[in-house]
């Protein structure tokens, strides 16, 4: 098997093997193009010690800011390439960072250091592939394996244990059994682990999750979210309902457009529901105003793993409303959504809605689909049609009344407000002289009430 690498990079072994040193493209690169897909960048790693290197490139931009861990950046043709010296990880203290490294020139022991059997492979167009730890055979059946012992890899870094998650999902892969039994031995080690990494792992793995990859690993996600972990076991005995909250909320996750914030807010939209939990004297359970305490949960749990704000307002939205009924609300209320929340975002209400059906009781799909559907048509027709979804989108101003004779005051907000809402309710056409009459008719009223 030949794969494809950039000709700068090909220059960069050339450069190392010119100079007498082994050199190969290794990891994830490797990884994907055996896959078939485009890889993001290319690492080298090689013989040489890094100032060795540093010399070979004599007349390239360098930059040597990991040379202490044996890495040297080297800029090829406008193409940063990073080339790391064969090397051992020593002791990792904190389960994240080995404390140091020894250099060596063995490559199969730096294929040894690292994470899954998927990434320890080396690639040389003229040597061929390095495969000591069976990576080529795991790509073909899919497998994520850790390289030597499971234990040892996760201790020495447990954020390894959410890649391992994240890998499965977005390649579609199994998890070694031996490699599953220590993630969950070792999903503690989570706990030392950065949030702004955990979340960086979680919202790569959530677009390529299913319901059954949940259910398997809902300890792992208990330990970094564990406001979730209520929810397994929380009985949802109505006709319109299943499954657990868990069960749904996996469900629902899985059915959800894979755009990752759709899905992260998919993951905690029911959060609340364990907390609002009510049985009535029939044996039916009430979840009463669970979206809005859910959507205060979930806030929380974005802070903690120190989400963007941007994102934070996004999801914590997406819960909040997630409970609403499409095909009775009003043209005036989605108007009113679109103002307040813009076009996109309610239009992301319907993914969210129609993952949410999904995890309900099937005899009510079909149903709920139509209604789901009734309710975006509206929406693709208003957003489609019509551009007064907010007081500034009406065809006059306070400049345009005042020239009216209309006083800049109090009034005039009341009059503007009065006019906006009319043609949100389709009593008022958005057109200048419809509203300036109607505008001067409110005025003459509102002076002869106060007269």
């Amino acid at each position: 098997m030949i794969i494809k690498i950039p000709p700068q990079v090909n220059t960069a072994l050339e450069i190392l093997s010119a100079k007498g040193f082994d050199a190969y493209v290794v990891g994830g690169a490797v990884r994907d193009a055996i896959m078939g897909l485009e890889p993001d960048d290319f690492d080298i790693t090689t013989s040489a010690l890094p100032q060795e290197t540093a010399k070979a490139f004599e007349g390239c931009r360098i930059i040597e800011t990991g040379i202490k861990h044996g890495t040297v950046t080297v800029i090829v043709d406008d193409m940063p390439i990073e080339i790391t010296t064969y090397r051992i990880d020593k002791d990792y203290k904190d389960n994240r960072h080995p404390e140091s490294v020894e250099f060596t020139d063995n490559i199969n022991l730096d294929l040894a250091r690292r994470d899954f059997t998927v990434n320890a492979i080396a690639y040389n167009p003229k040597a061929g592939f390095v495969d000591p730890y069976g990576g080529l055979d795991d790509i073909k059946d899919e497998i994520i394996r850790c390289v030597g012992d499971p234990d040892t890899r996760f201790n020495e870094d447990g954020l390894r244990i959410l890649r391992a998650l994240r890998f499965a999902a977005q390649k579609q892969f199994k998890i070694d059994e031996t490699t599953a039994i220590s993630i969950h031995k070792n999903r503690q080690l989570l706990d030392n682990i950065s949030k702004e990494r955990i979340y960086a792992e979680l919202i790569k793995m959530l677009p390529g999750v299913t319901k059954d990859f949940l259910l398997e690993y809902s300890d792992v996600i208990f330990q970094i979210i564990p406001e979730l972990k209520k929810e397994k076991g929380c009985k949802q005995n109505n006709p319109y309902h299943i499954y657990d909250v868990w069960e749904h909320t996996s469900v629902t996750v899985e059915n959800a457009t894979p755009d990752p914030e759709i899905r992260l807010a998919m993951l905690l939209h029911d959060i609340g529901k364990p907390v609002c939990k009510t049985t009535d004297e029939n044996g039916t359970d009430h979840f009463y105003g669970h979206e809005k305490v859910s959507a205060e949960i979930a806030e929380q749990v974005l802070i903690n793993l120190k989400v963007s704000n941007a994102t934070r307002q996004r999801v914590k939205t997406l819960v909040e409303l997630h409970g609403f009924i499409p095909h009775i609300i009003s043209k005036k209320t989605y108007r009113k959504y679109i103002g307040t929340y813009g076009a996109d975002l309610v239009k992301d209400l319907f993914d969210v809605r129609y993952a949410d059906i999904c995890g309900q009781n099937p005899v009510y799909l079909q149903e709920r689909i139509e209604q789901n559907k009734q309710g975006l048509d509206i929406v693709n027709e208003l957003t489609e049609k019509e551009n007064c979804f907010t007081i500034n989108n009406l065809a006059v101003g306070g400049k345009d009344l005042i020239r009216e004779g209309i006083e800049a005051s109090p009034r005039m907000g009341q009059i503007l407000s009065t006019l906006f809402d009319e043609v949100i309710s389709d009593k008022l056409k958005n057109e200048k002289s419809a509203l300036i009459n109607r505008a001067k008719e409110l005025n003459i009223n509102g002076n002869s009430k106060n007269s």
